[in-house]
């Protein structure tokens, strides 16, 4: 009987101890060691490819890489059943990503466990962690980081831009010049080698172009396209310069073509952008022969 008191002293010793060493982690999160194919990205997803393609992130995979894993966890939340794959009878336990998305792919492209800790949190809360984090750590770029706020607000997520810059606690100037980037003319991006490189202080000469000459911007960006080798800067310089500027270049690629001879000739100049002007001379296009054109005009437009 003594031996057993004794030993059930020790053991009653032994859960005290535990339990104070426990009283520590009180609140903690747990971090579980999770397939990363379970794991998906959230709908919030804000990194263009770019970013999972540059030293830094090939840096980042080495550091994992020399570590077995991950030693930052990752933050996920477990998925409802029947939502996007997630967790049901008969299915693997799965989650979506709240912040960690380079960690994530680093491991799995490293075909290593990832270490996440599991939280359950709505969406205003994932996106605000997400974007808490995001700014911790490797800031987004001016592109992504609009397109992320611009998708917030186009699904109602908060009902205002300056709503949503209070919840994030980011200057309002900040959140409208991301989102005026994320809504440039689709052309208008891919005329930058990459998105990532639109820089926050472009914005609004960009879309002050977009206001005040779309069809001028958009022709140029679709001039960019060309395959040259130009920076970001570059980019911008070509997209926003003097309307002026192009003048002799447009002057030099106009076609024109001699009609008629004599007093009774016109010439019709085909522009760079395609349009088509005609100029007649005085004697061709007597006051009496205008309603005749018009009607010539008129008829060629409506043909098919």
């Amino acid at each position: 009987m003594l031996q057993f008191m004794s030993h059930q002293s020790a053991a009653i010793k032994e859960a005290e101890d535990l339990r104070e060493k426990l009283r520590h982690f009180d609140g903690a999160t747990p971090v579980r060691a999770l397939d990363p194919a379970l794991v998906l990205p959230s709908k919030w997803a804000n990194r263009h490819a770019d970013s999972f393609a540059d030293a830094e992130f090939e840096a980042l995979k080495q550091e994992i890489a020399g570590a077995g894993g991950n030693v930052q966890p990752i933050r996920v939340r477990p998925l409802p059943a029947g939502t996007r794959g997630g967790n049901g009878l008969g299915e693997e336990e799965r989650f979506e990503i709240v912040f960690g998305h380079r960690r994530h792919r680093a491991c799995l492209e490293l075909g290593l466990l990832v270490q996440a800790q599991i939280e359950s949190v709505d969406d205003r809360q994932l996106f605000e962690l997400m974007d808490r984090e995001n700014r911790g750590r490797k800031n987004l770029s001016a592109w992504e980081q609009g397109v992320m706020y611009r998708r917030a607000l186009d699904e109602g997520l908060y009902p205002s831009l300056r709503k949503l810059a209070e919840a994030l606690k980011v200057d309002v100037s900040l959140v409208s010049k991301s989102v005026a980037l994320a809504r440039l003319p689709e052309a208008v991006v891919r005329a930058f080698p990459s998105p990532v490189d639109i820089q926050f202080r472009w914005a609004q000469p960009l879309c002050e172009w977009v206001q005040k000459d779309p069809d001028a911007l958009l022709a140029r960006a679709r001039d960019l396209q060309d395959g040259q080798a130009r920076t970001a800067i570059q980019v911008f310089e070509q997209l926003t310069r003097p309307p002026e500027a192009d003048e002799p270049a447009m002057a030099a690629r106009n076609q024109e073509h001699k009609l008629g001879h004599g007093q009774r000739s016109a010439l019709m100049t085909v522009g760079a952008r395609g349009d088509v002007k005609l100029k007649f001379s005085a004697k061709a296009l007597r006051p009496e022969r205008r309603e005749a054109l018009k009607e010539c005009i008129e008829r060629f437009l409506a043909e098919d």
